[in-house]
């Protein structure tokens, strides 16, 4: 399909656009994929706070360039569909993962984190992190745990005496009751 020269400009503007806002970018060749099963990809991926499109390759190039990032001319060969993660890398890493599981035609070309390039192996890799809400968790919890036992501490004295006053006043209690 031609397009114009101001459709081209376009592109590419929104293109830099999405490389800049997002935090990780995973590509993968979608040859032979029917529009049913990426726009099951694209939903997936608005789950996660991301976004997919095929892109054409040397207008995403232009825009890489423009945003900062140099890359391997061979991530941009062929059909090219890339997923950029607005807020959740690993989330939309698996959801390509998955996409790419068992597949022949649609592989993982590579993506980048940031500014640094992923190969394939570490795109698959970002798939096994937990998700970002999971991992907030994990550090919360890793934050909070000292703070939960000096709390713990300092409130066992208290509790040492309140048990002991308890039991003195039961004790003082019983003989009064038979």
């Amino acid at each position: 399909m031609a397009f114009s020269k101001k459709h081209k400009k376009e592109l590419v503007v929104d293109y830099t656009d999405w490389i800049k806002n997002s935090q990780a970018m995973y590509l993968a060749s979608y040859s032979g994929v029917t529009m049913k099963a990426i726009d099951n990809l694209r939903a997936k991926a608005r789950e996660n706070g991301s976004e997919v499109h095929v892109v054409k390759n040397t207008l995403f190039s232009i825009a890489m360039k423009n945003a900062g990032i140099e890359h391997a001319s061979d991530l941009l060969e062929g059909t090219t569909l890339i997923g950029f993660a607005l807020q959740d890398p690993p989330g939309l890493a698996k959801v390509f993962a998955d996409f790419t599981k068992g597949s022949e035609v649609v592989k993982i070309k590579g993506g980048f984190l940031g500014t640094q390039t992923l190969t394939p192996v570490e795109v698959k890799a970002m798939a096994n992190l937990p998700s970002l809400p999971v991992m907030q968790a994990m550090l919360l919890g890793t934050i909070l745990a000292p703070a939960s036992k000096l709390v713990r501490t300092l409130a066992e004295p208290a509790r040492s005496l309140a048990a002991v006053i308890q039991a003195h006043s039961e004790k003082g209690a019983a003989p009064a009751a038979n």
